[in-house]
């Protein structure tokens, strides 16, 4: 608990003034995120990052999870971003002929899924600090509201397990405890924070947010089990890897656009 203590302080101290200047500084750090992110992702997918693949895979990460207006060069090259990811994905697809089928098809779903994965949740945290940081931090009462109510209520009067080939400590009684929480603390910080929109809306959709924000945590939970890990990595002692720590942030920011929340 002790190591678990310390190593969230340090990371607060950390993060936070990153999170308040907001700018270029923060995209660095969420293009850094990502890339340690996915470097997890493919550590736990038994995929080396220091190859071909790997690094063609770190490539396409880096093409979704850059703002879109580092991205402007393309048009003077009189090339699209889906082409670029087109032509990634068949030097990934070609690299199963070079390496004679040691890397194979399933290996080019993986690490396809992989980049998409880890890039689009980054690349949105990046996007909506643009937006303000008030939505950021938003974004962060949803996760942690919803992680925290699902944790205490569950442990306090959770009888019935929600997906134990899984997450064999979740229960269904602390899932819908963790809306219910999402609801009355995220939902009066966008409140009280003055946020524009339809307040009634939006406690409507932060039944949708923290669902899925659930249902991330769950999908990583799942991608370690089938791998046999017990943390994403080793980065943040006590508390596993980046993902580890991300993995409902991942879900939910970029659903916070679609939504047209932010």
């Amino acid at each position: 608990m002790k190591t678990r203590i310390i190593t969230a302080v340090v990371a607060l101290i950390f993060f936070i003034p990153f999170v308040v200047y907001g700018g270029i500084p923060f995209e660095l750090l969420s293009i850094l995120l990502a890339t340690i992110a996915l470097y997890e992702v493919l550590v736990m997918t038994k995929q080396r990052i220091f190859s071909m693949n790997g690094i063609i895979t770190l490539l396409l990460m880096w093409l979704v999870v850059v703002p879109d207006r580092y991205l402007d060069f393309l048009d003077k090259l009189h090339i699209t971003e889906m082409e670029v990811i087109f032509i990634l994905m068949a030097l990934l697809l070609a690299n199963t002929v070079f390496s004679r089928n040691k890397f194979h098809f399933d290996q080019v779903g993986i690490c396809m899924v992989a980049a998409f994965y880890t890039g689009f949740g980054f690349h949105y945290l990046a996007l909506t600090r643009e937006a303000g940081l008030m939505y950021v931090l938003f974004a962060l009462f949803i996760v942690w509201s919803t992680d925290t109510g699902a944790y205490f209520i569950g442990k306090a009067i959770g009888k019935h397990k929600l997906a134990p080939n899984v997450s064999p400590n979740k229960t269904v009684e602390g899932f819908i405890g963790g809306i219910v929480c999402a609801l009355v603390i995220a939902g009066g910080f966008y409140y009280f924070a003055e946020l524009p929109g339809n307040i009634a809306l939006v406690l409507a959709l932060l039944v949708f947010l923290s669902i899925f924000g659930q249902l991330g945590d769950l999908v990583e939970s799942a991608l370690k089990r089938f791998y046999g890990v017990k943390d994403s990595g080793k980065i943040l002692p006590g508390h596993g890897g980046i993902l580890d720590r991300f993995d409902s942030l991942l879900f939910v920011l970029p659903l916070l656009h679609i939504l047209q929340i932010i």
